[in-house]
């Protein structure tokens, strides 16, 4: 049985804030996605190498193989922007089933790859986005905490997981998930549901550097396995989250 194709539900870039505001997500083609983001498609293309040295993801409770990732985290007000020190990435259980819970110490982003334009770039959008679609008009610039997930999920054992715990919110503000590519593979489709109604969308993400951004409070989301067209195929992301103030877990609060 053939399987259905389902494009991305673009906006214009210029409607991002708004269609955050009102449906609770927004996705973006790739040239509307460089011009959100001050950053040509070109420097973003220089970044895609890095997505071929990430390290296994070690802490897979399905015994898988198909993860590997690196993280970083940010910190940004405005303008400024400072990565903050390494630190494991922690999610409660409500919030991951399957890996909430436990100290997942990843292995850090490259410091050539945070140094980049390009790079900076994207984590000033992703906050950027959060300020004008969730928080009041004229609020001053909050206190961005943005964790950065380089995500590579491939078919060396037959399928690939990009979501094992299955449908979830991650806990935090926003959410961006950025396709940077993806080869020799079919599933990976995206959707995405109202945590307050059956209401829903689904898609596949197949353009590099297009995004999906999601208002995590009231968006669920996850991607169905990805299996190989031929030999061995692999699908690469960028998850980018926002959340104010504080990061997962540091404040003492599981929400």
């Amino acid at each position: 049985m053939a399987i259905t194709h389902f494009s991305p539900p673009y906006v214009p870039a210029a409607q991002l804030a708004q269609h955050l505001r009102e449906r609770g997500y927004a996705v973006l083609a790739p040239q509307d996605m460089a011009a959100w983001a001050g950053a040509p498609l070109a420097q973003l293309q220089g970044l895609r190498a890095d997505w071929d040295d990430l390290p296994p993801d070690d802490y897979l409770k399905d015994g898988g193989r198909y993860r590997r990732r690196r993280h970083a985290c940010f910190v940004v007000q405005g303008e400024r922007l400072e990565q903050a020190p390494h630190r494991a990435h922690w999610q409660p259980v409500q919030y991951n089933a399957l890996h909430g819970g436990m100290q997942r110490w990843f292995a850090p982003m490259l410091v050539a790859t945070v140094a980049s334009p390009a790079w900076q770039a994207l984590v000033r959008a992703a906050a950027g986005a959060a300020q004008a679609a969730l928080l009041p008009l004229q609020t001053p610039p909050a206190r961005w905490c943005v964790e950065a997930h380089q995500f590579r999920i491939d078919t060396e054992g037959g399928l690939g997981r990009p979501t094992p715990e299955g449908a979830h919110r991650d806990g935090v503000d926003l959410v961006a998930v950025f396709l940077v590519g993806r080869e020799g593979v079919k599933g990976g489709e995206t959707r995405i549901f109202e945590a307050a109604s059956p209401a829903g969308q689904r898609f596949t993400l197949d353009e590099p550097w297009s995004v999906m951004l999601l208002d995590d409070a009231r968006m669920v989301h996850e991607t169905t396995p990805i299996q190989p067209l031929a030999g061995q195929g692999w699908r690469d992301t960028l998850v980018l989250t926002c959340r104010r103030d504080h990061f997962l877990g540091e404040d003492g609060h599981n929400s």
